[in-house]
């Protein structure tokens, strides 16, 4: 799919290669190198690159620097296979949900483009990494496998980030990958009495999505995003402190999603 061309030439596009996450420094220098490939085609236009998950920076981060450098839109190139059928949804809501937070902030308009899967250039792609396999390694030798012992975690807290299907739709990735980049930045690991983090499949309470529970005390929290996962380490992992205006208790009745200005 051929990129956009800006609607007038007064205004200012720029393109987001947005991948899911990263944990090594090898992953971004593979996102910066895209950047500069892609930078060298014609239209192309300014280009950054973003993770939807774990890694810096963040969706959120990149659009909100776009936005301050003065950019009218964004187009956003998703390097996802798979693409769920939901991810589009969940990007537009938080964008939404951002461009609410700082309303005095001139926001670019956002733009997804199509999946890799669905563009006519896949099968080419496909034949050329297939054609690019090369003989299979022999296999390492049982005797050559490490056999060094693992320590017992200590931490206290165990955070779960529940990957469902109502969750992923409500935009469980970027609670995942924000909880992720504050574990990294504040070192949870070791503060407080440490922390943990994981994601999980369904956690039960599918209409409070997204689903975040922490133990020891299996406490539930719906409706979270990136301020209740500020809340939740501030309070809660480092304060030792339930965050009541977020928690939902098990009292044998259904319960809906409170709404936000109760959790403020």
């Amino acid at each position: 799919m051929p990129l956009p061309e800006p609607s007038n030439s007064a205004s200012r596009r720029a393109t987001v290669l947005l991948a899911k996450s990263s944990i090594t420094g090898a992953a971004t220098r593979e996102m910066e190198d895209l950047v500069r490939r892609l930078q060298a085609m014609e239209h192309a236009g300014h280009v950054a690159f973003a993770f939807s998950e774990q890694g810096t920076p963040s969706l959120r981060e990149t659009l909100t620097a776009l936005a301050d450098e003065g950019f009218d839109a964004v187009f956003i190139l998703p390097l996802l296979l798979p693409m769920e059928p939901g991810f589009r949804v969940w990007i537009d809501r938080a964008v939404h949900r951002w461009q609410a937070e700082h309303p005095q902030r001139r926001w670019p308009s956002v733009q997804v483009g199509e999946p890799p899967a669905a563009l006519a250039g896949m099968d080419a792609l496909l034949r050329d990494m297939a054609a690019s396999m090369s003989s299979d390694p022999a296999p390492t030798p049982a005797s050559a496998l490490p056999t060094v012992g693992s320590l017992i975690p200590t931490q206290k807290y165990r955070v779960l980030v529940c990957q469902g299907g109502p969750c992923n739709n409500a935009g469980a990735a970027l609670v995942w990958g924000h909880l992720r980049n504050e574990q990294k930045r504040l070192n949870l690991r070791t503060a407080g009495e440490g922390t943990m983090s994981a994601r999980t499949s369904c956690l039960g309470p599918c209409n409070l999505a997204p689903v975040v529970q922490v133990f020891p005390e299996g406490t539930y929290y719906g409706g979270i995003d990136e301020a209740g996962v500020d809340r939740i380490v501030s309070e809660h992992l480092l304060g030792g402190r339930v965050v009541d205006a977020l928690a939902y208790a098990p009292n044998g009745a259904k319960q809906a999603l409170r709404p936000p200005a109760d959790a403020s």
